[in-house]
This record gives structure tokens, C-alpha cells and sequence, in this order.
């Protein structure tokens, strides 16, 4: 039985090495399509490595006993991401033809709502599958408002580290990691963000239109954030400054523990 599950254990993580080999073929292919500068491929050299990396740590944690369709389309979109961080950061140097930068991302959105319905069709949805989603949907909203705020400004950069911002205030706020309640609107304002990004980058719109559009996903995404951040409060966050101060005052009470370990936030 120790070597089955020794055996299958070894399974998923072949399927990461497979994945950072299509990744690697997908940096080659751009290269020679656009002729990359060094810039562009360290920066997807690293994305790769580091999507491997990462990937296979948290398989050889969870252990699943197969990587799964579902995780099979999350890791597709992660190869496509690696692909549009390396044009966005070889655009510092030189412009990459937009065309080619929105038709990845454009396929990396479409297929944001694919993964999720094969995981439920399939019954293989996982805490993995929902986090490694999770992660490849904030890491493309960031990379593109890299991009974004080449031409507008470095102020749409909120919109691409906000949800990093909250994960690091959870680290000193553990109220912050209870787990929110799904959500509709919170699904809709995500989405909006690869959406306005991309029409953004791909300067399809005037300035003040685009301008307006960004700004009104900014908005959105700050409700949000702010919506499910007073719910956390109201649920926690003001037993846990009650107890500080009760504790300052000299009267301490017994640690309350936070009802989850990882935050539900899935916005960019």
C-alpha cells in the first residue's frame, strides 16, 4: 500500500514538468515570433521555475492521487500567463504586437470560466484546484495592470496589488483569514478586472474612455474589498480588538480562533 501511494503521489507531479516543458516551448515560440529580449525571457524563465516550484510543493503536501482535469485547464491558463508576463516585460524595452498580447489573454480569461465548471462536472474540485485558480487569476490581473499603467499611470497598479495587500494585512490581522460567504458580486468584480484591463491594453477605446472604464473597475474592486472587509469585521475583527483591550486593561480573555485558515478573497 506505502508504495501505491508513493507511486500515485508521483503522478500530478509529472504532469507539473510537462507543464513547465510547454511553458518553455511557449517562451521559445514568442521569441522567435517577436525576437524576445532578455528582459522578456528571464522574467518568463522565472515565472516557469517558480509556477513549477510552487506547484509541486503544494502537490507533494495535499497529495492528491491524480493532478486532474480540472487543474489540467488551471495549469494551460498558467502557461498563457507566463506568456503574457514575458511580452509585458519585454514591452519595457520594446512594444510586442498588442494583438498577439490580447489573444493570450483573452484565451486565459475565456478559460477562467472552464476550469471551475470541469472541476464541478467532473467531481474533482479541491481546496488545491480553488487556490492554484485563485492564484493564476490575481497574478494575470497583475501583470496586466503592469502593463496598463505604462500608459495610464502607475495609480492603476491598486487594482493589480490590492489583493496581495489584503493577503499581507491578514499575516497581522487574523481576523482577516476567516472565510467569507460565496458571493456573486465579488465573482462579477473580479472577472471585470481581466476584462477592463484587457480592452484597456489593447487600446481599443479613447483615452478618456478607457480612463473612465479603469477607474470604474478600480471602484468596483475597492467595494469589494471593502464590503467583504467590514463583514470580517462585524464577525470578528471587534471581538479580537475587544480582547486586546481588555487584555491592555488587565483583564484578559480566553484566544478566540479564527473560524478559517485561509482567506476566501478571490479578486485580482
Amino acid at each position: 500500500m506505502a508504495l501505491n501511494n508513493t507511486y500515485d503521489a508521483r503522478l500530478p507531479q509529472q504532469e507539473t514538468i510537462v507543464g513547465a516543458g510547454v511553458q518553455l516551448l511557449l517562451l521559445a515560440l514568442l521569441g522567435t515570433a517577436i525576437g524576445m529580449g532578455p528582459a522578456g525571457w528571464l522574467t518568463g524563465l522565472a515565472f516557469a521555475i517558480a509556477t513549477w516550484a510552487v506547484l509541486t510543493r503544494a502537490l507533494r503536501r495535499s497529495q492528491p492521487r491524480s493532478f486532474g482535469p480540472a487543474n489540467r485547464v488551471t495549469l494551460g491558463r498558467a502557461i498563457l500567463v507566463g506568456g503574457v508576463t514575458a511580452l509585458v516585460a519585454d514591452s519595457f524595452q520594446s512594444s510586442p504586437p498588442v494583438s498577439l498580447l490580447v489573444g493570450l489573454t483573452a484565451v486565459a480569461l475565456i478559460l477562467d470560466g472552464v476550469d471551475g465548471k470541469v472541476a464541478r462536472r467532473t467531481g474533482t474540485s479541491s481546496a488545491l484546484g480553488a487556490r492554484f485558480d485563485m492564484e493564476v487569476d490575481a497574478f494575470l490581473i497583475l501583470v496586466l495592470s503592469v502593463y496598463v499603467a505604462m500608459s495610464l499611470g502607475p495609480w492603476v497598479l491598486l487594482i493589480g496589488t490590492m489583493r496581495y495587500a489584503f493577503v499581507a494585512a491578514a499575516r497581522v490581522l487574523p481576523w482577516l483569514n476567516a472565510a467569507l460567504p460565496p458571493s456573486m458580486a465579488r465573482k462579477t468584480v473580479a472577472a471585470l478586472q481581466g476584462i477592463v484591463l484587457l480592452v484597456a491594453g489593447a487600446g481599443i477605446l479613447p483615452r478618456e474612455a478607457t480612463v473612465g472604464a479603469v477607474l470604474l473597475a478600480l471602484a468596483s474592486l475597492v467595494w469589494s474589498f471593502g464590503r467583504d472587509i467590514t463583514w470580517l469585521w462585524r464577525q470578528g475583527g471587534r471581538k479580537d480588538v475587544e480582547e486586546v483591550r481588555q487584555a491592555v486593561a488587565g483583564r484578559p480573555e480566553p484566544v478566540r480562533r479564527p473560524a478559517a485558515a485561509v482567506a476566501a478573497r478571490s479578486e485580482g
